[in-house]
């Protein structure tokens, strides 16, 4: 069953008669973002599953709502009474019968008090400049969306306040998602409803302001380029923040050095695979790094809260693309497995590389989009990787399976790493700071 993510603050007096509306079969998920009013005990005693959402904004209580959505398609409508939830079968059928991957609500006012013109006006600025940065003919930012819940996480959104409607869009637009708009009624807000965006003109204000700062920071679509990509997905290498299995025989600081050398060993190997392009997608600042560590390598900032969103977000950056991820933790990785894994893609939907302890250490997929499928899927687990490669299958993908390797999390691990590549940077950091630290607890 379909379900609907009601962002909530103080919408008392909307909830009986919305959630009382909502179509056969679809089910409410309220987001409650501090309401004072007892909107959330309303909306359970009308049967909603609610969430409390600590952190406030528009964003945030979207995002929360999102995570804890159990549906394969998800809504996104406002709680102010202002949209019919009728109209929530015509807005989602598209995206549940596969003709679009988002489709959003473009408001027509039944009354003219329903769409005041300061809201029309803020709203027809924005839309002109979107359709500027994307090519979208999109005449409304509707409070009224849908789309598969797991796309939707794989986009990695960060905005959370008014922003994350604009976000949504534009992420959706660089990643070629078909975008469609339906038209949906548009009635004055509940009586005593408190509307954060178009009851007032400080809050459409407040709104355009989010969605402005949005566009000044969307780059749009990156010019294509027809070369694979081989992507290292890592951790800045900071002390106490990476490799902390390595402690204590190392110390924070020796483990961070050691991490450091592994994603320079990693990194090398990337840069030496002809004709393909080189990317560290980092969790971090890249500040932390020397210039000369990243010769040749374009830098991606990581978006998601899971791994899984974040991993899904990267493939989906280029989708259509061949594109083979691997992380830091396999310093021993050739420049020759790398080519065998896209070779391996030329022939299969996808590549994976298994680690005796049942993770995996690299993925490839021939086309990113279907990586919305690793969002939930569980992480540094002794079954990951029969998960993911469940995962793959499902969809009907035809996985290439490639020859596995050891994956360093343990300090056992990293000493039967090291002495498999004794002249290496990482196997030379080991040895320097074991000995460092054998010295000091001397």
């Amino acid at each position: 069953m379909p379900q609907v993510i009601l962002p909530c603050l103080d919408e008392a007096p909307a909830l009986p008669a919305l959630l009382a509306s909502l179509p056969p079969g679809w089910r409410a998920l309220v987001a409650d973002n501090g309401s004072r009013d007892g909107s959330a005990d309303i909306a359970r005693a009308h049967g909603a599953t609610v969430i409390d959402v600590a952190q406030r904004g528009y964003g945030a209580a979207v995002h929360a709502g999102l995570r804890a959505a159990t549906s394969r398609v998800v809504a996104v409508m406002d709680a102010d009474g202002t949209l019919d939830p009728a109209q929530l079968v015509r807005v989602a059928a598209p995206v549940v019968q596969g003709d679009a991957d988002l489709v959003i609500g473009c408001r027509q006012a039944v009354t003219r008090a329903a769409y005041p013109a300061y809201v029309r006006v803020a709203n027809a600025i924005l839309t002109q400049r979107i359709r500027a940065r994307t090519g979208l003919p999109l005449r409304d930012l509707g409070p009224i969306r849908a789309a598969r819940r797991q796309a939707l996480l794989g986009l990695g959104l960060t905005d959370r306040r008014y922003g994350y409607p604009l976000e949504t869009v534009t992420a959706a637009a660089e990643r070629g998602w078909r975008i469609e708009q339906v038209e949906v009624d548009y009635r004055p807000r509940a009586a005593g409803s408190s509307s954060k965006v178009t009851g007032t003109l400080r809050g459409t204000m407040r709104a355009a302001w989010d969605m402005s700062r949005v566009l000044a920071a969307t780059t749009g679509p990156a010019a294509p380029d027809p070369r694979p990509v081989l992507v290292v997905v890592a951790k800045a290498p900071v002390a106490g923040r990476v490799k902390t299995r390595l402690t204590p025989r190392l110390t924070a600081d020796g483990a961070a050095a050691v991490a450091r050398a592994a994603l320079a060993d990693t990194l090398a190997a990337v840069r030496a695979v002809p004709g393909a392009r080189a990317v560290l997608a980092l969790a971090g600042d890249p500040a932390c790094l020397d210039r000369s560590e990243l010769a040749g390598i374009e830098v991606w900032p990581q978006r998601g809260e899971s791994f899984g969103e974040r991993l899904a977000h990267v493939f989906g950056a280029i989708p259509a693309t061949p594109m083979v991820l691997v992380g830091m933790d396999t310093p021993q990785v050739q420049p020759t497995q790398l080519v065998a894994a896209l070779t391996a893609m030329a022939d299969h939907d996808a590549a994976l590389g298994r680690t005796p302890d049942g993770g995996w250490w690299l993925l490839g997929l021939r086309d990113g989009r279907h990586a919305e499928t690793l969002v939930d899927v569980p992480m540094s687990r002794p079954d990951t990787g029969d998960l993911t490669l469940s995962a793959l299958r499902a969809r009907s993908l035809d996985v290439a399976s490639l020859a596995p390797l050891v994956d360093v999390d343990t300090i056992d691990d990293a000493l039967l790493v090291a002495a498999g590549i004794p002249a290496s940077r990482f196997a030379r950091a080991l040895q320097a700071r074991l000995a460092e630290h054998e010295e000091v607890f001397a």
